[in-house]
């Protein structure tokens, strides 16, 4: 009879106390609106922690971060939660907080061992941020401390690979295979790295070939040149700095400069360049100026040996230019001239003569325009009119 009595209190009591809860609500619950966000304030049920913790806001989170910073600890248990920190933040991939984290951590730390792994995991948040020199420089100095430490070993490999230092690459794997002969990540990364460098080594080798080859070409362009007795102006304003002119009848003024062969083109818009063809022969870019009507013609490629005729009895043939509204440019009634760069002064230019006699003439000097690059022939064509355009310039 007794236990059934206290059972039957103890009956009575549970109802009393339900139908106290079912009357009375709990003060500190969820709110049913926002209980899920109520919730993600929780630390231990949080998704991601905020970037600045308010005291307010987030007062257990904040509890714990004063446990984990508390200064009265010692440095090493100071430095464990703030690299256990650090790879919370990298779990989220918040690689710049935990590089802040994982450098704190190294401030309070004493011990070789922590430290490496420290710097290992600082170069992983590195190399994700595209911070392949830091990444580098914190495997080289964890593998300093810890010269079998795997993880430093791949990495600085991988950094190597970004950097595109392959022979680094392969050095870095060669000494983590010592280490750990049978690890497959390094044998992987070196079979790479040792694949790439090899590919490099043979592009330079083309290229060194390829460079080689243009200099000789470029070199037996400026022979050529030479040997014509074609002569060379530079305009003061584009000599290159310590060049001296020679001040003679033939060279009129300090412009006159040796040819760079960087200038030898004219790629910047045409494409055009003076070349040496197979047989000897040199091709010049040459450009005709009708001030007449403010227009151009443009060949790219004037045979040397080739007369202006030539090129004028098809320029100017059977279907003439639409500017020439007057029907006056015809091959016969042409006249040519070219500038003399010095004097100011134009000299006519015999329809029949060749190009190379042109570019021969004493009075010619053919024009390096510095670092625009253009190579061209200025020649200027005019008609019957021409002593009257000559009185207006």
């Amino acid at each position: 009879m007794a236990s059934t009595d206290v059972q039957d209190d103890s009956d009575d009591g549970m109802d009393a106390f339900m139908d106290k809860f079912k009357s009375q609500r709990y003060k500190n619950a969820f709110s049913e609106k926002n209980w899920e966000q109520e919730f993600n304030k929780i630390p231990m049920f949080m998704k991601t922690a905020p970037e600045e913790i308010d005291p307010k806001q987030y007062p257990e989170l904040a509890c714990l971060q004063s446990i984990i910073h508390d200064e009265d600890r010692p440095p090493e248990e100071q430095a464990q939660s703030l690299k256990d920190e650090g790879n919370a933040y990298f779990k989220e991939k918040n690689y710049k907080n935990a590089v802040v984290a994982y450098t704190a951590a190294l401030k309070k730390c004493g011990d070789q061992e922590l430290n490496a792994v420290l710097l290992t995991n600082r170069a992983a948040s590195h190399f994700h941020l595209g911070n392949m020199r830091s990444a580098l420089n914190d495997a080289a100095a964890a593998k300093k401390i810890k010269p079998d430490h795997l993880k430093a070993l791949i990495r600085g490999a991988q950094c190597c690979m970004e950097l595109r230092n392959f022979s680094g690459a392969v050095q870095w794997c060669d000494e983590g295979l010592k280490a750990h002969p049978t690890d497959n990540k390094l044998r992987e990364l070196r079979a790479t790295a040792d694949k790439h460098k090899r590919a490099a080594e043979r592009d330079a080798r083309k290229a060194k070939a390829k460079e080689k080859k243009l200099h000789g070409e470029k070199e037996a362009l400026l022979g050529a040149i030479k040997e014509r007795g074609i002569k060379l102006f530079q305009p003061m304003n584009s000599c290159p700095e310590g060049s001296e002119g020679e001040g003679d009848d033939e060279c009129p003024s300090a412009g006159i400069a040796q040819l760079n062969l960087d200038t030898l083109s004219s790629l910047e818009v045409t494409g055009a360049q003076v070349f040496l063809d197979e047989q000897g022969t040199l091709h010049w870019p040459v450009l005709f100026v009708y001030p007449e009507h403010q227009q151009t013609d443009f060949i790219s490629a004037f045979c040397e040996n080739n007369s202006f005729g030539d090129h004028l009895s098809v320029m100017f043939g059977e279907e003439l230019p639409p500017w020439d509204t007057d029907r006056k440019y015809h091959p016969q009634n042409l006249q040519l001239y070219f500038e003399d760069e010095e004097n100011e002064t134009l000299y006519q230019v015999d329809p029949n003569m060749s190009l190379i006699k042109i570019l021969q003439h004493k009075r010619y000097f053919f024009t390096i325009l510095g670092n625009v690059d253009w190579y061209w022939i200025l020649i200027l064509v005019l008609n019957s009119s021409f002593m009257k355009f000559k009185q207006s310039v």
